[in-house]
């Protein structure tokens, strides 16, 4: 059987190999590029995996090159699987206003209802039960997954630990979006891809499935610069604190002065989070 994955390029790093691919996938009904860090330790044996999710506007290119990542997950022995955040291509809807926060790039990692969205932008499925299958080539192991991600892709890290326990052993997020029912740039997303109808909103709303996780409390690590300019309007992470708080769900939020929404954040904190990451998969 021929292989789902053609690589794109491929680069020594930190005695690993960082992966460019491409592929055609099911659930996007469109070819879908991705990255992937395979450490040095996957050369002898089958390795865990964290996901990072990245956040509006970005490739799966932005946090590969960017954050500095690979240090740390070669001295863990971490296996790194970056998506895309939307499909893409010529019959891939974007935004009708030519707009920066929604549609390409911007998928919020959601199974859209709503047409013309619902053909294509399926990021959902496609993380969560697509990619798996599609990886199974490389010596990953999904028996130990975790999962993170930034801004949008920090919904998106907590969405899918919150929502499939037990997949995922650990879960954090830089800057996340945690009430995307409630902020500008999740109303227009939300308001587009999954209908008029907020009570389906809460699927993919962090801060409702908190309340209703049951037992399965994952506990959940947060970073969030107090200089990031989006922190008012759009990320709120008040209201996390406050919803962790009623359901009794374990939540370490670390605000940290002086750092904004960028990679310079995310590079300064990405060793607590690897290794954070590590400590679950190695149990």
């Amino acid at each position: 059987m021929a292989s789902p994955l053609t690589r794109i390029a491929s680069w020594r790093c930190f005695d690993g190999d960082q992966l460019h691919l491409t592929h055609a996938s099911a659930a996007c009904a469109s070819m879908m590029t991705l990255s992937v860090y395979l450490p040095p330790q996957a050369r002898t044996q089958r390795v865990p995996v964290l996901w990072w999710l990245s956040g509006l506007t970005c490739t799966d290119q932005n946090f590969v090159t960017k954050a500095g990542a690979q240090r740390y997950a070669a001295e863990h022995g971490v296996a790194l699987v970056v998506p895309d955040t939307s499909p893409r291509g010529p019959d891939v809807p974007a935004d009708p206003d030519g707009a920066w926060d929604f549609g390409l790039g911007a998928g919020f990692y959601v199974d859209a209802t709503e047409a013309p969205w619902s053909t294509h932008y399926r990021m959902y499925t496609y993380i969560r039960d697509e990619l798996p299958t599609v990886l199974a080539e490389l010596p990953l192991d999904f028996d130990r997954q975790a999962i993170s991600g930034h801004s949008m892709g920090g919904h998106g890290a907590l969405v899918l630990a919150l929502r499939n326990p037990g997949r995922y052993r650990s879960v954090s997020a830089f800057s996340p979006i945690v009430a995307p029912s409630e902020v500008p740039w999740g109303v227009k997303a939300f308001g587009r891809y999954l209908g008029p109808d907020r009570a389906a909103w809460k699927a993919y709303d962090a801060t409702a499935l908190v309340e209703t996780a049951g037992s399965a409390k994952l506990p959940l690590l947060v970073d969030q610069g107090l200089a990031d300019s989006f922190l008012d309007t759009q990320l709120q992470p008040g209201r996390l604190e406050e919803a962790c708080a009623r359901a009794g769900h374990p939540l370490t939020l670390r605000r940290q002065p002086g750092y904004d929404h960028s990679y310079y954040f995310i590079a300064t904190f990405i060793g607590d989070h690897v290794a954070w990451h590590a400590a679950a998969l190695k149990k």
